[in-house]
């Protein structure tokens, strides 16, 4: 199951976009003044998961601040909540979090697993940042060594990038592959999303056709 990402707008834009594509699991681009209006403006519309990228903006008291209400309001998740060279600030953080916390933007490459450890309870891998299927299968595996949970995510790729993510899914606790729901065009096919379930071709390779 992959969530359907919610950019970051006026609340009216962001609950409009919500309704227009019904999910089962989104993700909301959160790290304005508003943040704890949208959330539960949005709730108000949804019974559905929500996981929440906060994109490195907000301060370690805004974080103890804000999470808490995040967990009333539903909240699966929480990516990236300080900026990722605050790592004294995550600390604290991810001993007081009554939410998980994911390493986004602070974990890029394989030797940045290990020191999200202790700072956060799970990572987001993404292909295009870490170089490809092969050191991704290592950051998965030693995230998993070290008791972390695991997100592979996306960056607005299209089917071709997005089949590689969707057949490293088994591995992993959670799944950020909208982006080909994200695009006005595409540039193959192969990949099918039904109510946030994603299926992939039993074709040859990463099962794609190229158009």
């Amino acid at each position: 199951m992959t969530d359907y990402t919610i950019g970051i707008d006026s609340i009216e834009k962001m609950v409009s976009k919500m309704k227009e594509k019904p999910w089962p699991i989104y993700k909301v681009k959160l790290g304005t003044k508003e943040d704890i209006p949208i959330m539960e403006a949005l709730r108000k519309e949804t019974d559905a998961v929500f996981r929440v990228d906060a994109n490195a903006g907000w301060t370690l008291d805004e974080a103890l601040e804000i999470i808490p209400v995040l967990k009333d309001l539903g909240v699966e998740l929480v990516e990236q909540p300080l900026a990722k060279e605050n790592w004294e600030g995550m600390k604290i953080l991810f001993d007081k979090s009554v939410l998980p916390l994911f390493a986004d933007e602070a974990c890029v490459h394989e030797s940045d697993v290990e020191k999200c450890h202790h700072h956060f309870h799970g990572v987001n891998i993404k292909l295009t940042k870490c170089s490809g299927i092969t050191p991704a299968r290592r950051m998965i595996s030693k995230a998993k060594s070290l008791g972390m949970q695991v997100m592979i995510g996306c960056m607005n790729e299209s089917t071709i990038g997005s089949a590689a993510i969707a057949h490293l899914a088994p591995s992993v606790d959670f799944i950020d592959m909208d982006g080909p729901l994200l695009l006005a065009e595409d540039l193959a096919t192969g990949l099918r999303y039904e109510n946030g379930r994603v299926f992939v071709s039993d074709a040859p390779g990463l099962g794609i056709t190229v158009i």
